[in-house]
């Protein structure tokens, strides 16, 4: 039977040192859920925010087949921890798994220059503006598709208020770029980089991510990024990252 609990030291040894913001998030009670095959001792466990979940331990059919509170969504990435727990998730979802490459950026706290980085603001084009997400403009990224996930693991205002940091560009009255946090944990944020298809390669995401890695340094909060394509490793490169390596993850549809 899958339960959900609390991490504990022998739930944070199965997933034995992984280095992600997603998964410290859920291990550290912040934000998502873990859940195990057994309270007493677990031997597999998962650990669910948004779209990602997050599989080590002993790979375990029913942990991969399993949706919390009896989610309906039709879309998920599945992260093993080896390749064992990869071929169960292939036999367990068939056709509805694809598997693809995602991209690890490395956790380097000092590594960005900051004055690049406020310099990134003068690039903005006359008529664009640069703001900090408030209240009105948490509820401007719900409102479009393509940035609800600036904010979307954040309720409502309050709790983004209380865990989230964002930014984004506006022309006019029109939200077009933002980077925000998609998660937080302690010491620190995921970052969801999005902007408006027609607005793309224009440098304005560049421009978001500056002003959000600069907004968290000033608070003392690591930024940490993971890739879903080579052009997002680009971006983070451009920002002050460094590659780290690839790895697998299983996009689940239906």
């Amino acid at each position: 039977m899958i339960e959900k609990t609390l991490a504990n030291r022998k739930i944070e040894q199965l997933f034995g040192g992984w280095e992600e913001g997603i998964l410290w998030a859920c291990l550290q009670g912040v934000m998502g859920g873990i859940y195990v095959d057994c309270m007493e001792r677990p031997q597999s466990a998962m650990a669910v925010l948004g779209d990602f979940a997050f599989f080590a331990g002993i790979p375990n059919e029913e942990l991969i087949k399993y949706r919390p509170n009896g989610s309906k969504q039709n879309f998920i990435i599945m992260v093993p921890q080896n390749d064992a727990w990869g071929q169960l998730i292939q036999k367990c979802c068939g056709e509805k798994a694809k598997k693809v490459l995602r991209y690890a950026i490395k956790k380097e706290p000092h590594v960005f220059d900051v004055e690049k980085l406020r310099l990134a603001r003068k690039a903005l084009k006359s008529g664009f503006v640069l703001k900090m997400i408030d209240e009105e403009l948490y509820y401007k990224c719900r409102q479009n598709d393509w940035s609800r996930d600036l904010v979307s693991q954040f309720k409502n205002y309050e709790t983004y208020r209380r865990l989230g940091l964002g930014a984004v560009i506006l022309n006019g009255d029109e939200l077009v770029s933002g980077a925000s946090s998609y998660a937080r944990y302690n010491g620190g944020i995921e970052i969801e980089i999005d902007t408006k298809e027609r607005y793309r390669r224009q440098g304005l995401a560049y421009i978001c991510g500056a002003k959000l890695i600069l907004e968290c340094l000033e608070r003392g909060l690591y930024p940490s990024w993971d890739a879903q394509n080579p052009w997002s490793v680009a971006l983070a490169e451009k920002l002050g990252y460094s590659y780290s390596h690839t790895y697998t993850a299983y996009e689940i549809w239906g």
